[in-house]
């Protein structure tokens, strides 16, 4: 059946989130929203669905952005392409739409980090094929969105849930509750502020820089008002001391941001906190939870280990991606990109050494690992 490809405009929202929601490798950085969400930061999304006839069959959900004083642009699909990575004629067809569209658009080249294994040689040799080449990466988690997760199969009942969970994490979890740390019944807009203090205080004790009040403000107006996404608060002797924020679109849900104060961590409520994610991802039917980026180095002297051993401990599996890959269109413009960009993060790395510095920064105690976001682009 022959393939055809359009630009899918706010009219068809609704058709284009059914089929990335319930597609293979469908992602919440796919959905209509999250590109609305990224356009109140300055980039344009732009949604391509391949039809063959009137069946979708692949779909990509494209980030532009204009380079600084250049008629030029770059492109980035977070977790993109969405559709079957064994159709291999609908995403080569889907790549050569881009190809169109970059050249309407100049971008000088695509970025995509697909949701696919490492053990999937065949489909790196597919994107070689397509003229892909692997990308440059930064340090931590190796890449815009991180290269190493855990997921849980959350198929299981609560009971086989419980009973996976490792003996230390088990125990904090009950420690959390045996001292009285509890839930927010009901986490309301008028929440947000509070949820925004613990991040600012989360950054600046790990060092990592997080965006403004006004980009949780945009999630929460466009996302979790519609139920794609959710904040969770614990609350302890009548303070709230930790928060998380975690999206949920199809049959998975995802941790993106965590939260605590600088007081009560050692009364665990990170613990708690994942376990109500996890249910809340039980009471929506999902599939999947994804706790999102884990360090490459799994050595126990690497200071992200802890953040490792923490989502280890809920019984989730180890997985590493194929990473990032760039479609060239310019190459010249592109080897100018390759060697500015990793200049700039080396900037915003020392800068934030500098100012921990100033500030003594806290070292964070082990258990309460989890509170620094996963890229979010």
């Amino acid at each position: 059946m022959q393939l055809r490809y359009r630009e899918i405009t706010a009219g068809e929202r609704d058709q284009f989130n059914d089929f990335v929601a319930n597609a293979p490798k469908g992602h919440f950085l796919q959905s209509w929203e999250w590109g609305e969400v990224k356009a109140a930061t300055g980039w344009q999304p732009l949604r391509i669905l391949v039809e063959a006839g009137a069946e979708p069959v692949a779909a990509l959900s494209i980030l532009k952005r204009p380079l600084p004083g250049l008629p030029y642009s770059i492109f980035y699909a977070p977790r993109g392409p969405v559709g079957d990575p064994g159709n291999w004629e609908a995403l080569a067809f889907l790549f050569q739409a881009t190809r169109e569209l970059a050249r309407r658009h100049r971008a000088v080249f695509l970025k995509i980090d697909p949701d696919i294994p490492l053990q999937d040689s065949q489909f790196q040799r597919f994107l070689l094929e397509q003229g892909f080449r692997p990308a440059q990466t930064h340090e931590g988690f190796e890449g815009v969105q991180p290269r190493f997760v855990f997921r849980l199969d959350t198929t299981p009942d609560r009971e086989q849930l419980a009973a996976a969970l490792a003996p230390k994490t088990r125990y904090n979890l009950r420690l959390a509750e045996k001292r009285g740390v509890r839930l927010k019944p009901l986490v309301t807009r008028d929440d947000l502020p509070e949820f925004y203090r613990l991040l600012v205080e989360t950054a600046r004790r790990d060092r990592f820089l997080i965006r403004g009040y006004s980009y949780f403000e945009t999630i929460w107006d466009l996302m979790v008002e519609k139920g794609m996404a959710r904040i969770f608060l614990a609350e302890y002797e009548g303070k709230v001391i930790a928060g998380t924020l975690a999206f949920l679109f199809g049959p998975t849900v995802w941790y993106l941001y965590g939260a605590s104060g600088n007081q009560y961590r050692n009364v665990m409520p990170n613990y708690l906190l994942q376990w109500a994610m996890i249910n809340w991802a039980k009471d929506n039917h999902c599939r999947l939870y994804d706790f999102r980026g884990v360090p490459g180095n799994l050595h126990p002297d690497d200071p992200l280990y802890g953040l490792y051993r923490f989502k280890k401990g809920f019984g989730g599996i180890y997985t590493e991606f194929i990473g990032e890959f760039d479609l060239v269109y310019r190459p010249l413009l592109y080897q100018g990109w390759n060697w500015a960009e990793p200049r700039y993060y080396h900037t915003v790395r020392r800068y934030l050494a500098w100012k921990k510095s100033l500030a003594g920064g806290a070292e964070q105690p082990e258990g309460e690992a989890g509170a620094a976001p996963a890229a979010d682009h």
